[in-house]
């Protein structure tokens, strides 16, 4: 591929991505979508309980599989280096895609919260985990986990510089604010339906055992320097009193932001 190529390339998966997230939010939250979370259901019980499983485990599969240092490896022989992390990027916001189009609500109703002020307090909940999530993705490197820095760089025809290493803001309370943002858009629902449930469960556990591999390679590429600051930080929940943290360095992270 051309660098033009190559960064015509970057801004379309980009916006591919951009889009799926435009769409996840009103397809978990229920709020003007097509397709929802939620809702009852239109298949049989035990073939739309087969069905979300499977998009599921296919998005586990992609998503950790691709982020891989063994498969990243083997997959820059194939693509150009510059476009590797906005591959990874379309694939997942396509897998994504699947999994809007393709899920089955199943119904039950396992809580709904009543109309009024605390349901608005939910909803509001759920909407900062968005505002969240994308926050924390520019404490990151929003442009460089989304592969705009890398093809703009190419373009140019400058070297890829990493994102450095340091704990800011949010870093310096806990080690995953992202996850975060994830944990608390899957469980902040106005109406949580068991297809809502099995969502939020399964991706919960994900996110668990992904902070593990993630933090496994960290400690690999980094060695004392993450070990210390995963000592001294907590993974979830914040102490009452931070600790400084001082400036280390930021790889590429893995799991639900690779």
């Amino acid at each position: 591929m051309s660098r033009i190529g190559i960064f015509i390339y970057g801004i379309a998966s980009y916006l591919v991505f951009f889009a799926v997230f435009l769409y996840g939010i009103g397809f978990i939250g229920g709020f003007l979508t097509p397709t929802t979370l939620d809702g009852p259901s239109t298949e049989w019980v035990g073939r739309a309980l087969l069905i979300d499983l499977g998009l599921l485990t296919a998005f586990v599969i992609q998503h950790s599989g691709m982020a891989r240092p063994a498969f990243k490896k083997w997959w820059k022989r194939v693509v150009p280096d510059a476009a590797e992390r906005s591959t990874y990027v379309l694939v997942s916001s396509l897998a994504l895609g699947a999994m809007y189009i393709f899920w089955q609500p199943i119904g039950g109703v396992v809580w709904s919260v009543p109309q009024g002020a605390a349901r608005l307090c939910v909803v509001g909940l759920y909407l900062f985990g968005w505002a969240l999530l994308l926050y924390t993705t520019f404490l990151i490197d929003h442009f460089d986990l989304f592969g705009l820095k890398q093809v703009w760089r190419r373009l140019w025809e400058r070297p890829y510089r990493a994102p450095v290493f340091r704990t800011p803001s949010l870093y310096k309370l806990v080690r995953h604010p992202l996850y975060i943002g994830w944990l608390t858009i899957f469980w902040a629902a106005p109406t949580m339906t068991v297809a809502h449930l099995i969502f939020a469960v399964a991706t919960t556990a994900y996110i668990l055992i992904a902070i593990r591999w993630e933090e496994r390679d960290l400690e690999a590429a980094f060695g004392e320097a993450y070990s210390d600051y995963k000592r001294r930080t907590p993974m979830l929940v914040p102490r009452l009193r931070a600790r400084d943290q001082g400036a280390l360095r930021l790889p590429e992270r893995s799991g639900l932001r690779r």
